[in-house]
């Protein structure tokens, strides 16, 4: 961002001063501000103004460390007095008027500045960073700002007369001419600065002296600086929310993965491991969070203000994008054992007693993870805190971890079992990351998939734990290795594992964030664990981390000290745990395994689901891979063997014999899809028809996910995948529906606007008529909901589908219910459970009136999770003009959140009603959404794909291609990848309709005939 507000140096009792800002400064603020969001955050601004005040105060002891930041006993802090005009100088545009320092590198050169990575030649010790966030805007021009300084104590490794530290969007104060300054520890001598200036393309403050920095030596590098206090997501940022018709702000931050460099100069890699020192300057009255526990407070007069200034525990080492820094009006609950934990939110929300569930299961969390890790919680204690404006589900800042509020937050009167589920397997997931990720971490980005897979495979165990009852281990079939299947079977797939050369750029590292990264990693964790057995798994895991514990790590460490355990238990594989895994993790897909069960033959190949795609991307084992699998025949498991090349013979040590059967890949412990021969299917499909029970739930809802999908690749009969749901009108269970639904709904994207659309729509009326009855039974006429937690996700289904199916009954209940709300706006009667589906349900149903009471609930309510509910069914309307506004809306802050913004879209775009509309305002305002929305805001990854799912004809793929070329100049950010999938994807259904369409009319009419 672009220059602010003037911070000097001056010997006093902190030895800051942060003063206000001049009105000329600010303008030049807002206009640097707003273009770089034209620039789409990738450049930072500097404007240069010189000063020649002297920055004292800052002189290194003889003991090596820096003094002067900590405020005194007495109390009070000076030299933060405004000047005597009561505005601030010395900041203000160059005198020619124009703002310097906009244009990037010419051209490509091999200077380090114009390197993305930064040189290994300095390394950081600890830094000492003060900010302080105003929470007011500037009267004039309504802009919120930040002031900070920060001294960074580095090691010289390798002699250099360079300095490169991240800055972007910082305006650095210049002291001597100088936008740094350079500071000995002890008796070394400090090189003389011969240059700085801003290298915006690669986000660099450089530094050049006139003579070299020496090997061993330390020196400390000091910078006063202001920026935007905006809200954009990132960095040091600001949310907004009202209570009691009062708009409050909190100061909070997102510094992952490349946003701490937006809040003060760092080395923002996360092998560039630091302590840091914190302070917040805040208004008297909130309260200041980051990573370590408050160890002093002294409140005092600044610049005519009431303020605190909170002193933090230094930090354990760690990366600057685990860093977290929070000011706001917030209280908590605390729960004091072993470890301290409080859950942070709004006032009304602790009072209401919402942050409580999350409070009870944290520590037993901690607990399991201390006990699977063997390592003991390395903090002195873990703050967990809800925000309003949040761009991730949440983020595992070490010590104080962040949220939405509606992943934190549960409150029994409002929430769903399916909210109460994701908070327990989110912060699992968080806290998993206190080990796997912060004590430990990944050398660079091109391993995210590592730390956020092994969080997301082991959030299952610590949900697990903390709520026995629910089985939600088995959940990750639906929720990760599915959602991993649908996005690796894509010829334009990605390894787990890049080279690290092939991604330095800020959106290449934010695109490493996909389901490849976290779903795939996760399955491929959660086969390793299988076959290494958990406990050789967990052996490995605790060597790894007492190992590496503070420092950082590449993926074959962790390998090497699996196969550690692997010898020291006399463990039997066929290769090396890295051999094996080298085979999932360097080579994108993964393989489909043909089981013949009349020879024994077994064979693998790499699935695609457009057979007819073309591979570009070499893969250095030729698509093959080690295959551990387990199976079971004729109800019985039999011993696991090893599929080592593409074909094996007589793999099985029986072959079946009359209606026997096969069943491969038991409990979906491993990675890959299963064919068989038609024999085999038959028997299976028998098998289901006449005592689907024989066959573990999670193989039946496997049985359907894999034969859907064999039939989009053109590997069996499209026929044959719809006859694995011949068998569910009399299925109960939820995993297997969930399949089928999840399937059947790609046809419902592919025929909604066609004649099959009504066929389909008859035969899922047969099939799920006796499920609706079966829950209105067992619930007494809906009078409550089922016990178990999976019977209450299916009774979810059941409504859902018969609704939509126009069974008798359905709507008319869902209709009645809602507008028993409508007459009663106080007293709501729907089960958290049911809101989604009964809301959509009844604006589907309904007109303006029903859409317009459910747009003023949404925007009355005062819990996050119910505002979801209702923004999601807003969506669900038939009516195009209440869709238009909708779609509007989403570019109006005021009325939906920059983060909820492309949930909005996507909402809509999956409405068969709202599809086109959708297509058409994305288009219209690409650029609008890209410029000033910026990555912080939209998911573009999400939207692009989630707009053009439904896409089928060649009309939509020629617009797509368009849209492609429109925008080449704007660019698609992190949706750069999802763009090219969605074409990839976009040709593949052309094709499958065009082979299908006339065969599935044919079957749905046979089987509602």
């Amino acid at each position: 961002m672009g220059k602010g507000f003037y911070i000097s140096k001056t010997v006093g009792i902190v030895g800051i001063v942060l003063a206000a800002g001049a009105v000329a400064t600010i303008i030049a603020l807002s206009v640097v501000y707003s273009q770089e969001k034209a620039k789409n955050n990738e450049n930072e601004v500097q404007l240069t103004t010189p000063r020649t005040t002297a920055a004292t105060g800052l002189v290194p002891t003889t003991s090596g460390t820096i003094t002067g930041l900590v405020p005194t006993t007495s109390g009070t802090i000076t030299g933060l007095v405004p000047t005597t005009s009561g505005t601030i100088t010395g900041l203000v545009p160059t005198t020619s008027g124009t703002i310097t320092g906009l244009v990037p590198t010419t051209a490509p050169s091999n200077e380090p500045w114009d390197q993305w990575r930064l040189p290994q030649t300095l390394l950081p010790e600890s830094y000492n960073v003060t900010l302080w966030p105003r929470l007011q805007p500037d009267p004039n021009l309504g802009v919120y700002y930040f002031t900070g300084m920060s001294s960074v104590v580095f090691k010289c490794v390798q002699e250099t007369d360079l300095i490169l530290i991240h800055s972007n969007k910082l305006n650095l104060t210049s002291t001597d001419g100088y936008q740094a300054r350079l500071l000995g520890l002890g008796t070394t001598v400090v090189p003389t600065i011969q240059k700085t200036w801003m290298q915006e393309t690669t986000q660099y403050l450089v530094i050049e002296l006139k003579s070299k920095l020496k090997p061993g030596d330390f020196y400390a590098l000091y910078t006063e600086f202001v920026g935007e206090l905006a809200d954009d997501l990132a960095g040091f940022y600001r949310s907004e929310y009202n209570e009691n018709g009062v708009k409050k702000i909190v100061a909070t931050s997102q510094m992952h993965p490349t946003h701490a460099r937006k809040t003060f100069p760092c080395f923002d890699e996360p092998a560039m491991r630091a302590v840091f020192n914190i302070t917040l300057v805040h208004d008297m009255g909130t309260v200041a969070l980051s990573n370590g526990m408050e160890t002093e407070k002294v409140d005092t007069i600044l610049e005519g203000q009431a303020v605190t200034v909170t002193t933090f525990e230094s930090t354990k080492k760690m990366s600057t994008y685990l860093l977290a820094l929070i000011v706001s009006d917030y209280t908590n609950v605390i729960s004091a054992e072993q470890t301290l934990i409080r859950i942070w939110a709004r006032k009304k929300a602790i009072e209401d007693g919402h942050g409580d569930y999350a409070l009870r299961i944290t520590g037993p969390i901690l607990m399991f993870f201390e006990k699977y890790y063997n390592v003991p919680y390395p903090l002195s204690k873990s703050d967990q805190i809800a925000l309003p404006d949040f761009y991730f589900g949440a983020m595992e800042n070490w010590g104080l971890v962040t949220y939405r509020e509606t992943n934190l937050l549960y409150d029994s009167v409002i929430s769903s079992n399916a909210n109460k589920e994701k908070t327990a397997t989110i912060i699992a997931h968080e806290l998993a990351h206190m080990w796997f990720g912060n004590l430990v971490t990944l050398r660079w980005w091109n391993e995210v998939w590592l730390n956020e897979g092994f969080a997301s495979y082991v959030s299952y165990l610590g949900a697990d734990f903390a709520e026995p009852s629910w089985n939600v281990k088995d959940l990750i079939i639906l929720k990760d290795v599915h959602r991993a299947f649908s996005v690796d079977a894509l010829a334009s797939s990605h390894p787990l594992s890049s080279k690290e050369e092939d991604i330095t750029k800020p959106e290449q590292i934010s695109e490493q964030f996909d389901a490849v990264s976290y779903s795939k990693g996760a399955s491929v964790l959660r086969m390793l664990s299988d076959f290494l057995t958990e406990p050789v798994f967990v052996q490995g895991l605790n060597t790894y981390l007492d190992t590496f514990a503070y420092q950082n790590t590449v993926g074959e460490d962790l390998w090497k000290h699996l196969q550690i355990a692997v010898d020291k238990t006399g463990t039997v594989l066929p290769l090396s745990v890295k051999e094996i895994m080298d085979r999932w993790v360097l080579q994108m897909g993964f393989p489909v395994v043909m089981v013949n069960t009349t020879t024994g033959q077994v064979s693998q190949k790499h699935f695609l689901l457009d057979p007819d795609s073309i591979v570009e991307r070499p893969s250095p084992f030729n698509y093959e891979w080690i295959v551990p699998i387990n199976w079971m025949k004729a109800e019985v498991e039999q011993s696991r063997f090893w599929l080592l090349e593409r074909t094996g013979i007589n793999e099985f040590p029986q072959n079946t014999t009359g209606n026997e059967w096969v069943l491969v890949n038991l409990n979906i412990t491993g990675y890959f899809r299963v064919n068989y021969d038609t024999d085999n299917w038959e028997h299976l499909l028998n098998q289901l028809t006449e005592n689907h029970k024989v066959i573990p739930v999670i193989n039946r809802a496997q049985i359907v996910d894999d034969a859907f999908n064999l039939a989009r690749a053109k590997m069996i009969p499209v026929t044959l995948a719809l006859s694995t749901t011949k068998y569910l009108f009399q299925e109960r269970e939820y995993m297997p529906w969930q399949s089928a639904l999840d399937n059947l709904d790609y046809f419902y994207l592919m025929f909604t606007q066609t004649d099959v659309y009504g066929f389909l729509q008859n035969y899922l009326k047969k099939q799920v008529t006796p499920l609706f009855a079966y829950f209105k039974n067992i619930t007494e006429d809906w009078s409550h909901v089922p016990f178990g937690h999976t019977e209450q996700y299916n009774q979810v289904n059941a409504i859902r589908v018969a609704c939509s199916t126009g069974v008798d009954g359905c709507q008319n209940l869902t209709l009645s219910w809602f507008r028993q709300w409508m007459d009663l706006p106080n007293h709501n009667p729907i089960h958290p459970n049911l809101r989604s589906t009964v809301y959509c349900s009844a604006i589907a149903a309904g007109g303006s009136d029903e859409w317009d009471f459910g747009w003023q609930m949404f925007k009355n309510a005062t819990i996050a999770i119910e505002a979801d509910k209702l923004m999601s069914s807003l969506s669900c309307t038939k009516d195009r003009n209440l869709l238009e506004r909708y779609l509007e809306y989403t570019l109006d802050a005021s009325k939906i959140r920059k983060q909820d913004a492309t949930s909005v879209i996507v909402y809509i775009a999956s409405n068969p009603d709202g599809q086109t509309l959708a297509w058409e305002f994305v288009r219209k305002n690409w650029e609008y959404m890209f410029t000033e929305y910026g990555v912080g805001s939209f998911n573009f990854a999400n939207l692009i794909s989630g707009i053009t799912k439904s896409f089928s004809t060649e009309s939509e793929l020629e617009q797509l291609q368009q849209f492609k070329s429109d925008n080449a100049e704007i660019g698609f950010g992190p949706g750069a990848t999802a763009l090219e999938q969605a074409i990839e994807t976009t040709k593949a259904n052309i094709k499958w309709v065009t082979e299908n369409l006339t065969e599935i009319k044919d079957w749905l009419m046979a089987e509602t005939a």
